[in-house]
């Protein structure tokens, strides 16, 4: 189905009404999905509701569906990365109508308070950022048939037919660029090329040094070769990987189990004559942000933290490293990308063919085969799997 003709599907008479659609529900940790019928209410004040024209599977995904520490909770509908038409709107919205075609994005931006109007940080205050079971206003849209409450995830939930979002988590999308692309840009290939041009800053002849090659390291791997940067090394366990990585701009690789009695980051140290001047972990694990930083070189090195550990795990620096390296240590959420003005230009530069997308996505799906998205994954087949609402 063209986007015209989604467009036109997804006008409908139910605007202001309770919509029945299909869901794919998060019952139990570590369990497959459950295709099932909800209820998505009408947006509410400054919400628009959205038919979901194909969402991609992020490793975060099934992260929060194996989760069953805190912030667990289910019965939760999974999903962040998504491209849809906005179906109706709720009171107080502006910029955006009915047939609208947008992308929803996990990272609120007002545009409005100090942080969005800041160069510095992308990191709304008024909206915060976090991995809450609901909207804004403290209230989930979705019910089951039996009337139990069913939590969100990230503000957007894609894995369900019609979502409702809040306009500060919405880009509208007025590029031609398919929606299979399109729909990576809501979160991890963004996330990885904008940690290497955002929040690194990455140079033009740089060493880059990347924890993981999944799809984040990848992405930051394409960030990095789009920024100029003169030897990229990767970092995994899989020595496989590494043709896989050439081809995102990868020109070294370490094999982490085949180091001997040497530390990762003393391997690093050596091919870099010191260490490199970006690190980025990908993996989520603490121990491995400490070799990021073991390996960053003194005095100007970044190391920049994306991967997702327990919310409780804990990093370990003596404060003598701290003072006499010099080094800088930094979080990185959505890459430090500012949603509304940002995802438009990584949007041209895909459309002008110097950023990969394409290769980004290795599987399709129709939404009655989600469970096989996370089995491909699981399985280390796929970086990025599409999964098809009306496929």
């Amino acid at each position: 189905m063209d986007r015209a003709n989604i467009v036109e599907s997804s006008k409908s008479s139910a605007a202001g009404k309770p919509i029945r659609c299909r869901a794919a529900v998060a019952r139990k940790a570590g369990e497959p999905l459950v295709m099932e019928e909800v209820i998505v209410a009408p947006p509410k004040f400054e919400e628009v509701r959205i038919k979901i024209i194909c969402t991609s599977l992020c490793h975060s995904d099934v992260t929060y569906l194996k989760l069953k520490d805190p912030s667990a909770c289910f019965p939760r509908i999974l999903g962040h990365e998504a491209v849809g038409v906005v179906e109706s709107v709720g009171e107080g919205v502006t910029g955006f109508r009915e047939g609208d075609t947008v992308i929803p994005i996990f990272v609120p931006e007002c545009e409005e308070c100090r942080d969005c109007k800041s160069k510095k940080s992308n990191l709304c205050s008024k909206f915060a950022f976090k991995i809450s079971p609901w909207l804004h206003d403290g209230t989930s849209r979705f019910t089951d048939l039996k009337g139990q409450t069913l939590y969100h995830f990230m503000f957007v939930s894609s894995f369900v037919e019609y979502t409702v979002v809040h306009v500060a988590n919405v880009i509208k999308l007025d590029s031609p660029i398919p929606p299979n692309r399109a729909c990576l840009l809501s979160c991890g290939v963004s996330t990885g090329v904008g940690s290497a041009w955002r929040s690194a800053n990455v140079e033009e002849g740089s060493t880059v040094a990347i924890f993981g090659l999944g799809s984040i390291g990848l992405a930051v791997a394409e960030g990095a070769r789009l920024c100029g940067a003169a030897k990229i090394i990767g970092i995994d366990l899989n020595p496989e990987k590494f043709e896989i990585a050439k081809a995102f701009g990868v020109t070294d690789f370490v094999d982490s189990r085949g180091c001997g009695d040497k530390r990762v980051s003393q391997i690093i140290n050596e091919m870099t004559s010191g260490g490199a001047d970006y690190c980025f972990e990908c993996v989520g694990k603490a121990f491995l942000v400490e070799e990021a930083y073991a390996c960053c070189r003194k005095g100007w090195g970044k190391t920049i933290v994306m991967g997702v550990d327990k919310p409780d795990s804990m990093l370990t620096f003596s404060s003598a490293e701290v003072l006499i390296q010099g080094k800088t240590i930094m979080g990185s959420v959505f890459g430090g990308l500012k949603p509304k003005s940002d995802i438009p230009i990584l949007i041209k530069r895909y459309m002008d063919k110097e950023l990969e997308l394409d290769k980004f996505v290795t599987h399709e799906v129709s939404f009655e085969d989600i469970n096989k998205a996370f089995d491909l994954l699981l399985e280390g087949k796929s970086l990025r799997c599409v999964i098809w609402m009306d496929k």
